[in-house]
């Protein structure tokens, strides 16, 4: 660049490249005898054809429902499980049944429920035993959605990723891992 207060300092293509391979035409083989000929710059465009995706994401809200206090039923065939899903993870939601996390969302996008692996409400307490294929339904006052189970991880207690928005359709379950407590059980399924 030129000198710092120079005439020129605050003119365009004025100054020495610092690098060679940065002068026009280096890179092509060509020599660029004078500095202040430098071509026009072409940035990339946007392809407004494209079609982009966001996330998805159903709030909860009161017409969501049920009269006893439910969000939904999940239901899991192969290891015998039908528990009804409660709003918040909380001792008090937990103790009714599977517990939604209230900021993820209920139906479109990533739906997060966790559940006890152990004492009277147990009911998650088998879900790192299913089998990717396996079959999750999921019914609310939207509907019924089927998920397949794509994965089944030990992550870190402090893990969040898996309650991240997403822009396809798809159930993140969570439970704690057997006297591992900075662990849970994390599975991941995907709408049929």
């Amino acid at each position: 660049p030129p000198t710092f207060g120079s005439p020129t300092s605050y003119l365009p293509n004025t100054g020495e490249p610092l690098t060679p391979n940065l002068i026009p035409g280096a890179l092509s083989g060509g020599v660029v005898s004078s500095v202040g000929s430098v071509g026009s710059v072409s940035y990339p465009t946007v392809d407004s054809g494209s079609n982009w995706s966001s996330t998805a994401y159903t709030p909860v809200s009161s017409a969501l429902y049920y009269s006893n206090g439910s969000l939904g039923i999940l239901k899991i065939p192969s290891i015998d499980l039908a528990v009804k899903v409660y709003e918040g993870t909380d001792s008090a939601a937990l103790r009714k049944g599977a517990g939604h996390f209230a900021e993820t969302s209920i139906w479109n996008g990533n739906v997060c429920i966790a559940g006890h692996n152990r004492g009277v409400n147990n009911h998650f307490g088998k879900i790192h035993t299913l089998s990717m294929g396996d079959t999750i339904t999921y019914a609310t006052k939207l509907g019924t959605r089927t998920y397949t189970v794509t994965s089944v991880s030990k992550v870190s207690e402090m893990d969040t990723g898996g309650t991240a928005a997403s822009c396809d359709n798809r159930l993140t379950l969570y439970t704690c891992v057997r006297d591992q407590s900075a662990y849970r059980w994390m599975v991941c399924a995907v709408e049929r």
